[in-house]
């Protein structure tokens, strides 16, 4: 029998793998800046001179994780979309440079390896752009919801480029020994 799925068994399958996907990807992008202590409470980066552009540390949480979950979203929407053509290369795309995303905050905020961040970040930029290209082949609103993630990253980019320019010697820039040190 080679009937086709009904609208509401669609949507349950999307619903069924949403509820995986999108705490899951949620979860690491979370785990991922926790691990590497990213943010203004980071030592490191509170030394770093920043561009005037740069947002309050209140909105990196917030904006990432509305972003985790719109590409979760995305995800969902593609890995529910079986048989769908092109489905297997768009899921290797999100995969990889999701695995990047991954990365790049320990390399930037454990590391302090800004050059090498700068370049993680493009390499993300061209591989979502090859992602939301290959999604909008599998499913048009998953593309669509990775849209503001392209955008936030190309921000965060430009960012990234812009603290390696203010700070030229910014992996060998350590918070003061009384900073780091616990006082009793």
């Amino acid at each position: 029998m080679s009937e086709l799925a009904l609208p509401g068994q669609l949507r349950m399958s999307f619903v069924r793998v949403a509820l995986v996907t999108v705490p899951v990807i949620l979860f690491l992008g979370i785990l991922s800046g926790v691990a590497a202590g990213s943010g203004y409470g980071n030592p490191w980066f509170a030394a770093l001179a920043k561009p005037s552009l740069m947002p309050p540390g209140w909105a990196f949480p917030v904006a990432w994780t509305l972003l985790y979950i719109l590409i979760g979203l995305a995800l969902s929407m593609v890995l529910a979309a079986r048989g769908a053509g092109g489905r297997g290369v768009a899921i290797t795309l999100f995969v990889v440079q999701f695995a990047l995303n991954l990365a790049w905050s320990p390399t930037f905020f454990a590391a302090h390896e800004v050059t090498i961040a700068f370049a993680i970040i493009l390499l993300m930029i061209v591989l979502t752009v090859a992602t939301v290209l290959a999604f909008a082949r599998v499913r048009p609103r998953a593309a669509a919801l990775m849209l503001p993630y392209l955008a936030w990253l190309c921000f965060a980019a430009w960012l990234n480029h812009e603290i390696e320019i203010l700070n030229p010697a910014a992996a060998t820039l350590a918070p003061t020994a009384s900073s780091a040190q616990v006082q009793l």
